[in-house]
């Protein structure tokens, strides 16, 4: 008789539940929440355009360098960098390439944050060291460079040498630069054409259907502890910012369902 007595409180309490009189939101309104949109990474152009200006910029040091140096030119060059010299131009335009190689990073660090936060982690951790190279190769360049204006104070050699010295370091540093901006360009043009869903829910994809899955969030063969522990941080993190984020916008969604 009390069984009886308490499952009619609690089939009563129940009846009475305002929050069960609310009408339920419908699935296709929070379907962009759950599965957002895919943003692709607006960072490609940018990046080809200043390996193309890289490219000028050694290719006219090349030109004027070794033109300039040939004693029957050095006059013709000279009415059109006065009152500097040869080097002094080279290495101001080398700044200025500096300069811009650091507001591309800077501008390519701000979107592959927002990429993290999307929950694309194993792109954010391909591309981590690739997109920070270029400026720490023309970083090191220009302390090779300073290296070489203080060892033609010290040593006076034929003025040309130094100015091949120069333009090498300069080459190397395209070089450089070409390389990992290709392969930059390739990952992240890939990933703007496959349109990837975020890593999350490509794992819970993988692990729907039977057969060897190497999951990104588990421990592997051959993967260290610290980067399975990175990989299971990154993955918390994003978890943890979309459940905030996608509550706020089912209680915001709720609040107008009950005002209308």
């Amino acid at each position: 008789m009390a069984a009886q007595h308490s499952s009619f409180e609690i089939t009563q309490s129940l009846d009475e539940d305002p929050l069960l009189d609310a009408p339920l939101l419908p699935s296709q309104s929070l379907h962009s929440d759950i599965r957002p949109s895919f943003h692709p990474v607006p960072t490609v152009c940018l990046a080809l355009l200043l390996l193309l200006v890289n490219v000028a910029f050694v290719a006219l040091a090349f030109v004027a360098g070794i033109l300039c140096s040939l004693p029957a030119e050095e006059v013709k060059c000279k009415p059109y960098i006065q009152p500097l010299d040869l080097q002094t131009v080279i290495l101001t335009a080398k700044v200025i390439m500096w300069l811009l190689l650091f507001i591309l990073e800077r501008y390519i660090q701000y979107h592959h944050i927002k990429v993290k936060s999307r929950g694309y982690l194993s792109l954010y951790r391909a591309t981590r060291h690739v997109k920070r190279l270029p400026l720490l190769v023309h970083s090191t360049g220009n302390a090779a460079l300073l290296l070489i204006l203080s060892t033609q104070l010290s040593f006076v050699l034929e003025r040309s040498l130094y100015i091949y010295f120069i333009l090498g370091v300069l080459g190397l540093e395209l070089l450089v630069t070409l390389l990992c901006i290709s392969v930059y360009t390739v990952k992240i043009g890939k990933f703007n054409k496959a349109m990837p869903r975020p890593d999350i829910i490509e794992e819970e994809k993988m692990q729907a259907y039977p057969g060897p899955v190497n999951s990104e969030i588990g421990f592997r063969d051959g993967t260290s502890l610290d980067e399975v522990v990175e990989k299971q941080g990154d993955v918390i993190e994003y978890l943890q910012r979309h459940n905030a984020i996608l509550s706020k916008r089912l209680l915001a969604r709720a609040c107008q369902e009950a005002s209308a």
